[in-house]
């Protein structure tokens, strides 16, 4: 079997006090690892310095999902006993589709009693169980789940920011400038780094601008749990490449420009948009709408995309399979080694580093 294909070729030590568990006072004051791979140079700037670091006709990919307020906390209705969950989405039929964890075990009909600050209160009656601990919720009243998430939900920050309640900074912090539909559980990350400031800089270089959506889904929370990844199966993620940003991205490869994805998941988007067919030297981009479960892992030839710009990933994660997957496995491994001894930030909160 391939060293690609085993899940400790991609793990680890990382000291606990090197995981970014709250953000910098300024968004765009990271420290921005620089990593070339052609030469291998590893180099250390600021995320300031992006300007500077991409040519006019680049053009840059954000991902403009918005955040949901998705964590959610109550108590099971017959007994009192604590439940809470975590909104994924919502079926056709406006059911909610949760995870969630209490003691002992629900049945169906019983109701979850969600309650606020200002005394109002919802009720959730299981409806069905589905595979992999999802359980579908039908919500006992009349509003949407954009009306209501909002007035009983809360940010839902990753578990190693030891932290259940999001701060007001989170409620702020952990949400890109520039997001504006919603619908994810976990933030795009390489995004919490821009300010208008500086995409107005990039701007003012002549670096272009696209948006994609991808919806953040539960496979940022839940961990691979094979060793053999041929194995893992990846959880469907709804995306779309509108036809704008496919015409803006094809004028930019015609001027010669270099696509740079703002993070895996426009990546995953984009790549999971190009078409299967090798039409021409130069991949076509096209309008594309529709769920993904893309898997990308060394080896992985990648058509969409020429610079990418990502935070510093978790262990064993499918995200750090994916860094390495662009930039070639030896040299992120080495990068991420460096980043260590470095003391970069880690995580959501933490650094950036450009593959170019």
């Amino acid at each position: 079997m391939s060293r690609y294909d085993l899940l400790s070729t991609y793990d680890y030590q990382l000291p606990d006090d090197f995981i970014a568990k709250e953000p910098l006072a300024e968004r765009d004051a990271s420290r921005l690892m620089v990593v070339d791979r052609q030469s291998g140079s590893i180099e250390h700037r600021r995320i300031r310095d992006l300007p500077a670091l991409l040519y006019a006709n680049d053009c840059l990919v954000l991902n403009n999902s918005r955040v949901l307020p998705a964590r959610l906390f109550g108590v099971r209705t017959a007994t009192g006993g604590k439940w809470e969950g975590l909104y994924l989405s919502s079926t056709s039929t406006g059911l909610w589709r949760l995870i969630g964890q209490t003691r002992g075990y629900l049945r169906l009909g019983e109701t979850i009693t969600l309650a606020n600050d200002g005394g109002e209160t919802l009720q959730l009656k299981l409806i069905e169980k589905e595979a992999d601990g999802i359980c579908q919720f039908e919500p006992l009243r009349c509003e949407g789940v954009l009306e209501l998430l909002p007035r009983f939900g809360t940010v839902p920050l990753p578990p190693y920011m030891d932290r259940k309640q999001a701060t007001a900074n989170d409620w702020e912090r952990y949400q890109t400038t520039y997001a504006q539909c919603p619908g994810s559980v976990a933030a795009p990350t390489a995004g919490l780094h821009f300010t208008p400031e500086l995409l107005d800089a990039c701007r003012q270089k002549g670096i272009g601008r696209a948006e994609v959506t991808l919806h953040v889904g539960i496979g940022t929370f839940r961990p691979v749990s094979v060793e053999n990844l041929t194995e893992h199966r990846m959880h469907s993620e709804w995306c779309e490449v509108p036809q704008e940003t496919a015409d803006t991205l094809s004028a930019a490869r015609s001027a010669h420009g270099r696509i740079v994805a703002v993070g895996t998941t426009s990546l995953r988007t984009l790549e999971s948009a190009i078409p299967t067919a090798e039409t021409s030297a130069v991949t076509p981009f096209q309008a594309w709408q529709g769920e993904t479960n893309l898997f990308v892992r060394p080896p992985y030839r990648f058509r969409s995309t020429d610079i990418l710009l990502t935070n510093f990933h978790l262990p064993k994660s499918t995200l750090l399979m994916l860094v390495a997957a662009f930039g070639g496995l030896d040299l992120i491994l080495e990068a991420y080694r460096i980043a260590i001894a470095e003391r970069y930030r880690f995580f959501s909160y933490g650094d950036a580093m450009l593959i170019v």
